[in-house]
């Protein structure tokens, strides 16, 4: 009778144990509000992002992306981007709750600007000489773009996540003389 209690008494406390890891996972915080620090930091781009925990290995999510540096003419990897929405899906392959490895399916809507410099000489007969000009002009354009991204996340136990990700897109509207936007970067947030 006492192996038999002893043995219920077991498979009772195994059970609410197993129960208890599965409340602890249900019960995780769902939700995170993040930073891209290297966007900031390299292309003085304000880019954050909310993304929303669907189950332990999916998530859905938003960035959205400004230019701080208006007045700039320096190229970035994005072209000239002023703007952009970055809705996006992400699964992962790791035994922990909602990261480690992901794979991450995105859309982009994005502005920029095409910067075109020129320069033209031409000559005078009357004066019998050789003048020219230099200038700049720009032309804003909106694009849509499809892409993929993998990456990896990790969050403490209170909450802090860093990640990492690099990813690549088509423009789909054809408005860009480049086809190809890439998103990516080093953010860090907060998971509640």
């Amino acid at each position: 009778m006492k192996k038999i209690t002893l043995l219920a008494i077991l498979f009772i406390t195994s059970l609410s144990l197993f129960a208890q890891e599965n409340n602890y996972q249900e019960d995780l915080s769902k939700n995170e509000l993040k930073i891209n620090m290297s966007n900031l930091i390299g292309f003085k781009f304000f880019d954050v992002g909310y993304e929303r925990i669907l189950n332990e290995e999916s998530t859905i999510g938003v960035n959205l992306l400004f230019n701080l540096d208006k007045d700039s003419d320096a190229a970035s990897l994005d072209e000239y981007r002023t703007f952009s929405i970055t809705p996006y899906y992400r699964q992962f392959f790791s035994n922990k709750y909602a990261q480690g490895f992901f794979i991450e399916a995105f859309t982009m809507l994005h502005t920029a600007k095409d910067y075109y410099y020129y320069t033209y000489d031409y000559y005078d007969p009357n004066t019998d000489t050789y003048h020219g000009d230099n200038g700049s002009d720009s032309d804003k354009y909106t694009d849509f773009a499809v892409g993929i991204s993998a990456g990896g996340k990790w969050v403490t136990k209170r909450g802090f996540v860093a990640e990492i990700y690099l990813g690549i897109g088509r423009d789909l509207l054809g408005n860009s003389d480049d086809e190809v936007v890439g998103r990516g970067g080093v953010a860090i947030g907060y998971r509640f």
